[in-house]
């Protein structure tokens, strides 16, 4: 009961043919190129012209104004639902007052 019981092997059904033979092939050696040193720069300098620079600072410009936007009117939205909900609050309570001081 306290000793483990080994799976055995069970016999395989399908004969199975050993792998065909790999030939080994020749690797050639070839001697390593030297490296050869570039003068020029490896990424290019970027140029900035008065014509990209207003056009940088006019996407800018138009990027946080729709972003403030998005901003402005999520925080309305949240705004007028809270008014929304304390009014349907109020409009609630003073039923259930209302309905206490009739009977």
């Amino acid at each position: 009961m306290f000793k483990p019981k080994v799976p055995t092997m069970p016999q395989p059904t399908v004969l199975i043919t050993p792998p065909a033979l790999v030939e080994p092939t020749t690797v050639a050696q070839q001697s390593p190129t030297p490296l050869v040193a570039s003068t020029s720069a490896a990424r290019p300098t970027v140029q900035l012209t008065p014509g990209s620079i207003l056009a940088l600072v006019g996407g800018g410009a138009a990027v946080v104004l729709v972003v403030g936007a998005v901003l402005v009117s999520m925080l309305l939205a949240v705004a007028i639902t809270g008014a929304s909900v304390a009014i349907c609050a109020l409009v609630i309570r003073s039923l259930i007052a209302s309905d206490n001081q009739h009977r």
